[in-house]
């Protein structure tokens, strides 16, 4: 069974895209998953600096990145994952600034690791009230088209719906 990593990038913690989550955990789990969820509103996280330490001086991937922060728990668990879950409400008709600094802060792993070192597959949780999700769907395809992972599926919708339980339990 698969290793999920779920990044939520929502603000409220109880709002539609927990709704959403939830759906898609559910039955991902009742499949025999391993699901792990990180709430980044919650967590400390800094935006990248740019300093390139990752390339040039980091040695292992537990210390990829200059910063001491939140990230190095989700970079442990980044590292072991087989599928990660983008899973962020519409703001401003895409991702959260939350959910984008962590995907910026994960670039120390892939200079560390390399591309053969990160998982290849990825999930699309979006929720919005009537929005237009698709600058955030083009975000998506090119992050994950650009580090070759295999798209398993985008739920865009609101709250408990049939296609996140679907898509939870399609993931082996």
């Amino acid at each position: 069974m698969a290793k999920i990593l779920i990044l939520n990038g929502a603000a409220r913690k109880n709002g539609s895209t927990a709704k959403l989550i939830e759906a898609f955990t559910d039955d991902a789990k009742s499949s025999g998953n391993e699901v792990r969820e990180f709430y980044l509103q919650d967590m400390n996280i800094k935006g990248c600096l740019g300093f390139e330490y990752c390339s040039k001086f980091a040695k292992d991937t537990s210390n990829a990145c200059i910063q001491n922060d939140d990230m190095r728990l989700i970079n442990e668990a980044f590292v072991s994952a087989d599928v990660v879950v983008f899973a962020s409400p519409v703001y401003f008709w895409t991702i959260t600034g939350t959910l984008k600094t962590v995907a910026d802060r994960l670039y120390a792993q892939l200079r560390s690791l390399g591309y053969n070192g990160f998982p290849r597959k990825s999930v699309l949780l979006m929720t919005a009230g009537g929005s237009d999700y698709s600058q955030a769907v083009r975000w998506y395809e090119t992050f994950e088209r650009n580090l070759g992972w295999e798209d398993l599926g985008e739920v865009l919708g609101a709250g408990k719906n049939r296609a996140a339980f679907d898509l939870g339990a399609s993931i082996r």
